[in-house]
């Protein structure tokens, strides 16, 4: 398991939360035999529930966890959505008194101030969990602030079969962008939630909580199965890369270094490049046991995918260039861990939370708790 040992040291709020994340109770403990857990799945508003099997999921996941949909649909779909969910999760729209342009990230906001428990699981609508998986979450949520679990996809149709070649990269390379964290819901309030203005949720998310001094894990051993849509998409703009500039300047080295190899007519070096692609998406592969989720031929996708990940990074610079992402977009990409530590020593009611519509706002953590 890696623990981010050099973040550690967790903080405890030395004031009152927001109130737009903390006035709601709680609620009560879970009937014996289910899991003490809160599961919150933020809906967006073009999120496509009909063929998903959504709603079994929904059924089987509320035997186990205290569920909470946090639905950003329109009217319609929200009635149908709460005519089909009754009885089996807590339906509810997004907190009118949060406001961000990430509405995921609000979602999480709304659903972690209502979560009846101390361990709240958060996953997109097509994360599918098994009882296994939400044990172990659950017992190193006992050790750590923060769990990253691995998701991997299945089905594979084309479209994930390319992206698992990325999955496969990054397990190699230091770990994956889940579709699914976990967090304690004391130290989520206590930090003031995250900045739902950034484009990379999870990953401002991830650093918010490594600023505030909080124990990540990332558990490659722990594997949380994706179903992806049927239908795939073409390249995109790799607008979340900004984030990680060591990842962007890679990417962004690929077309340059593609166009260069056929320049000068050594096709030889595209295959032994692509050679070595593959050879690190079988590492990544095989770490921890991942050969039993992920089949043998999806190394083959690794450099298609950073093929498709080197245009996007071109289209995504374009579009700055040009005056920036599409409208309606949320902002910047993610800020830095640094960025945010400085932002938590020196909070002010209108600093970190200021996506929180509150006259109240806990108090500043000592610069000297914080990790250098």
């Amino acid at each position: 398991m890696a623990f981010d040992t050099s973040e550690s040291g967790r903080h405890r709020p030395a004031g009152g939360y927001p109130r737009a994340l903390a006035r709601l109770d709680p609620g009560t403990a879970s009937a014996p035999g289910r899991l003490p857990l809160a599961y919150v799945l933020p809906l967006r508003a073009d999120a496509d529930t009909g063929g998903s099997g959504l709603t079994g999921y929904l059924r089987e996941l509320s035997r186990w966890v205290d569920v909470i949909v946090v639905d950003g649909s329109p009217p319609e779909r929200f009635a149908r959505h709460a005519a089909a969910w009754r009885g089996l999760v807590r339906h509810v729209p997004p907190d009118p008194a949060l406001r961000g342009r990430n509405p995921t990230a609000l979602g999480v906001l709304t659903g972690v101030a209502l979560a009846p428990h101390e361990h709240v699981v958060i996953a997109d609508d097509d994360v599918r969990y098994d009882l296994a998986g939400l044990r172990a979450v659950h017992g190193l949520l006992d050790r750590v602030d923060l769990v990253r679990p691995q998701h991997h996809a299945d089905p594979l149709p084309w479209h994930a079969w390319r992206d698992t070649g990325g999955t496969l990269l990054r397990r190699a390379l230091g770990g994956d962008a889940p579709g699914t964290l976990a967090v304690r819901r004391s130290t989520f309030l206590a930090m003031g939630g995250y900045d739902p203005d950034v484009l990379a949720g999870s990953l401002e998310l991830v650093r918010t909580v490594r600023a505030y001094g909080g124990a990540t894990a990332a558990p490659a051993w722990l594997y949380v199965r994706r179903q992806p849509p049927t239908a795939g998409r073409p390249a995109r703009p790799a607008y979340d890369e900004p984030a990680r500039p060591g990842w962007l300047l890679a990417a962004l080295a690929v077309l340059p270094a593609a166009a260069a190899a056929l320049a000068t007519r050594r096709p030889g070096l595209l295959l032994r490049a692509g050679a070595a692609t593959v050879a690190v998406a079988e590492l990544g592969r095989r770490r921890a046991g991942g050969a039993r989720v992920f089949p043998a031929h999806t190394t083959l996708a690794a450099p298609l995918w950073l093929l498709e990940r080197g245009v996007g990074a071109w289209l995504a610079v374009g579009r700055r260039l040009r005056g920036g992402a599409p409208a309606g977009a949320a902002g910047q990409a993610a800020h830095t861990t640094r960025a945010l530590r400085r932002r938590l020593a020196e909070r002010r009611p209108d600093d970190l939370v200021l996506w929180v519509e509150t006259g109240a706002a806990p108090a500043p953590v000592r610069a000297d708790r914080l990790p250098r």
